[in-house]
C-alpha cells in the first residue's frame, strides 16, 4: 500500500514512517526538504499519485495566532483537493484533545483544520491526542517566572510520541472512522504534579506551584479541559518509563 506522510520527518512523522515501512508499505516521507510542500502546493500531485492513504502530521513553524491559523487552512486547502484528484481512500489527521473546549490560538487553528477534513468528502479519521511527554520541558519553560513554574491544577494525561506513532500507523491501516478517535497516556494526574515529577527527574531545581489562575499557552483551563471526557485509547508508556528511556538515550 502506498502511504504519504505529510510532515514525515518530524517527531511523530519519522516514527510513523519507520513503523509503516517495517510492515512492508511504500511510504513517502513528505516534507518541504523532500520537495513536497503543502503550503505552496509544490510536489503534492506527484506525491499523491497512486496513494491510498495520506497521514497529515504537518505542524506550523509559528505558534502566533494568525500565522498558525493561516498555516493549517492553507495546508488543508492545498492538500485535500490533491488527495481527491488522486483518489485517496483514507485521510488521517493528528489533532489535539479538547481543542473544542479550550480557547487558545493554536487550538482554534487545529479546529479549523479538522473542519476542512470533515467537509472534504474524503473518508477520514481524526486522531486527537493529549500533549506529548516530549513537550513537558517546553511546557515548564513557557510557564516559568524565574525559578517558579506556575501551572493550573487541571488534570493532565500526557502521551509518549512512540505510542502516538504506533496508534497513528494502526489507524492508517484500518478502515476510515469518519469521526474522531481520542488517545492519551496511561496516567492521569494534576498538571502541576506531572511537571514537578518531570523536573525532579531531569534535576531541574525550579519549584512548581499550583495556581488556578495560571494560563496554558494563553488559555484558561478547567479541571478536565486537557483530558478526554469519554472513552479514549490509552498508550502503554507511563511517565516513569518514558523518563527512563529518555535518560538512557541521552
Amino acid at each position: 500500500m502506498k502511504i504519504v506522510v505529510i510532515g514525515g520527518t518530524g517527531l511523530i512523522g519519522s516514527k510513523t514512517v519507520a513503523i509503516l515501512r517495517q510492515s512492508g508499505h511504500d511510504v513517502v516521507a513528505a516534507s518541504p526538504k523532500s520537495g513536497v510542500n503543502s503550503i505552496t502546493g509544490e510536489g503534492l500531485k506527484e506525491a499523491m499519485a497512486g496513494a491510498q492513504v495520506v497521514i497529515d502530521l504537518a505542524n506550523s513553524p509559528s505558534f502566533e495566532d494568525k500565522a498558525v491559523l493561516e498555516f493549517f487552512e492553507t495546508s488543508g486547502r492545498n492538500l485535500l483537493p490533491a488527495e481527491t484528484a488522486a483518489g485517496v481512500r483514507h485521510h488521517v489527521a493528528l489533532s489535539i484533545v479538547a481543542i473544542d473546549r479550550t480557547d487558545n490560538g493554536y487550538f482554534r487553528a487545529k479546529l479549523a483544520q479538522e473542519k476542512l477534513v470533515e467537509a472534504s468528502g474524503i473518508p477520514y479519521t481524526i486522531i486527537r491526542a493529549t500533549q506529548f511527554m516530549e513537550f513537558l520541558g517546553g511546557i515548564a519553560d513557557s510557564s516559568a517566572d524565574g525559578n517558579i513554574v506556575r501551572l493550573p491544577p487541571a488534570l493532565f494525561q500526557p502521551i509518549a510520541a512512540d505510542d502516538v506513532a504506533a496508534i497513528v500507523a494502526e489507524v492508517a491501516l484500518a478502515a476510515p472512522r469518519s469521526g474522531i478517535v481520542e488517545i492519551a497516556g496511561p496516567e492521569r494526574a494534576p498538571f502541576n504534579e506531572i511537571i514537578a515529577r518531570y523536573l525532579k527527574a531531569v534535576r531541574d531545581s525550579r519549584e512548581v506551584v499550583a495556581d488556578p489562575e495560571a494560563r496554558y499557552f494563553g488559555g484558561r483551563v478547567e479541571e478536565r479541559s486537557l483530558v478526554p471526557l469519554g472513552e479514549a485509547r490509552l498508550g502503554h508508556i507511563g511517565l516513569d518509563e518514558w523518563l527512563r528511556r529518555s535518560q538512557t538515550k541521552a
